[in-house]
């Protein structure tokens, strides 16, 4: 019945699949009691004792989701798909044999295969992993001192006891990797506490108090304890650390199974990289412990600086939900009374003022504009909605595009007088402004006009023109002989109808003609008050 291609973790998403963790959670507990095989009665019986230590409440939950519902005929189903798939082996049972009838009853003694055995500590080691919430381990700190207090006495010996040493450094490493563990896991399980903040106010702002007290006794302990393990892992090295290394290699190379037929050869390999692997060991115990200036400080002081940071993150989540509990108003509403601020504003004067004093703006003291770009603009006559990529470059220093300044290095300039400049922009704009009212009062009409009744347009009516044209048409369904339409500015108005049989139009100017179909224009300046 042994499947030769193994899959241990199909189970997993199979429909039945609560029951077929606990039939395989089941042969792996037998395993922990050195029982290798089981018959089904024997995990039908392991079952019906696990329901038993169940109180009526969770026995009922149990029920309801399935995870003990199930029959005797379910329960050897389940096993044949776990001998199926790889994880169970099924060799016949012919211990309890008495008749011929009983020798050709389908008997099975079920055991875990290596596939399913793997399988199993794999799926253990990851829920373990993921449900881990982590602890900051004081009391292993005082552990790692007192083994390499121990490690010390050993290494002031002429002949330390090969045995006695090997089992300090396997502690050694045994607590120092379930410190560094568990001191991962629990700063993890701080940030989802922190991040959970917005669940249960009242739950949190209780839990806090407690985890700020434990957090503090763990940093105080980390700073005693580290700084005793720093001057015994120093005080080790001195003594030749390198030998109490060895000697632990050298027991662990002993239980090495020879390879080829050079045993020597294959000895001093084995005990070479046990050795490597006891160095690289000792070296995680002393970057975790001491600092090197040079490089980087330790992993206890970024710890200790990580457990500082938590703190002061509790407090400020604590504050953040006493703010909220307060009733403090946040910027949104901030941003609303900004609003009917300006919404409230007597001028546009109070509007700028109230801008200015809101955002913090005030003129750009850094604004420099070379003669050659002023120059540009006056030829090209560039209207005040021309793109940046169609606008002539603003042309600055290489130094400006290098550095992102123009000064040197050394003692800083001063301030420039740029009233010029201010003048020069200020009278820029008046001048667009008169152009732009002239050119708003030449298109304006008294009432429905023909386009071809408009007369010379010069460009900048003339472009002014093109865009109320382009509005008008662009809001014109298709079938529609007349639309209005209004500016994105609220500034004029234009009605436009489509004359039948109206013929071409042309429309001159100084840049040129412009021809279509005859229709009937009303422009309407809404900025001019009746």
């Amino acid at each position: 019945m042994a499947h030769t291609d193994p899959q241990p973790f199909a189970h997993l998403s199979a429909p039945n699949a609560p029951l077929y963790r606990l039939v395989l959670c089941t042969f792996a507990r037998a395993k922990e009691r050195f029982i290798v095989h089981l018959r089904p009665e024997d995990v039908a019986a392991e079952l019906r004792a696990l329901t038993e230590k169940h109180d009526e409440t969770d026995r009922r939950i149990a029920l309801a989701d399935g995870r003990f519902a199930h029959s005797d005929v379910q329960l050897a189903q389940a096993m044949e798909k776990l001998v199926e798939w790889g994880n169970l082996r099924a060799d016949a049972d012919t211990g309890r044999v008495t008749s011929v009838e009983d020798f050709h009853r389908k008997r099975f003694l079920f055991q875990l295969t290596p596939a399913g055995y793997a399988a199993e500590q794999a799926i253990a080691f990851y829920e373990e992993a993921i449900g881990r919430r982590g602890a900051l381990q004081s009391v292993a700190l005082g552990d790692i001192a007192e083994q390499l207090r121990s490690l010390a006495v050993l290494a002031r010996a002429a002949d330390p006891d090969p045995a006695t040493t090997h089992l300090l450094l396997l502690t050694l490493a045994e607590r120092f990797s379930s410190l560094a563990d568990n001191a991962q896991a629990f700063m993890a399980s701080l940030r989802r506490a922190i991040d959970f903040s917005d669940g249960d106010v009242a739950g949190f702002v209780a839990y806090k108090e407690r985890l700020i007290d434990y957090i503090n006794r763990f940093i105080a302990d980390l700073a005693n304890s580290g700084a005793r393990i720093a001057a015994l892992l120093t005080e080790l090295e001195d003594l030749d650390h390198h030998r109490l290394l060895w000697l632990a290699a050298r027991r662990e190379a002993a239980d090495a199974v020879p390879e080829g037929a050079d045993e020597a050869a294959a000895y001093a390999r084995a005990e070479e990289a046990a050795f490597d692997a006891w160095r690289n060991r000792w070296r995680g115990l002393k970057d975790w412990f001491v600092s090197h200036e040079a490089r980087s400080p330790s992993q206890a002081r970024l710890l200790r600086q990580a457990a500082v940071t938590a703190i002061k993150q509790l407090i400020d989540a604590v504050g953040l939900l006493n703010e909220r509990r307060s009733g403090r108003s946040d910027r949104s509403a901030d941003f609303r009374t900004l609003a009917r601020w300006f919404a409230e504003a007597p001028d546009d004067a109070a509007a700028h003022r109230l801008w200015r004093v809101a955002f913090g703006l005030s003129p750009a003291r850094h604004l420099t504009v070379a003669a050659e770009t002023v120059a540009e603009w006056e030829r090209e006559e560039l209207a005040p909605a021309t793109s940046w990529r169609d606008a002539p470059p603003i042309r600055i220093s290489p130094q400006l595009r290098r550095t992102g300044s123009y000064e040197r290095r050394g003692k800083p300039n001063g301030v420039r007088d740029r009233s010029a400049e201010r003048r020069f922009l200020l009278e820029h704009a008046e001048r667009e402004a008169v152009e732009t009212a002239a050119a708003r009062a030449r298109l304006r009409t008294d009432g429905p006009s023909r386009l071809s009744e408009l007369g010379m347009l010069d460009p900048r009516a003339f472009r002014l023109f093109l865009g109320l044209l382009g509005d008008a048409l662009s809001a014109r369904f298709p079938g529609e002989t007349e639309v209005k339409v209004v500016t994105s500015d609220g500034s004029m108005e234009v009605r436009l109808s489509e004359v039948a049989g109206g013929g071409q139009v042309a429309i001159r100017t100084e840049d040129g003609v412009l021809t279509g179909p005859e229709h009937v224009i009303e422009i309407t300046d809404l900025m001019v008050t009746s």
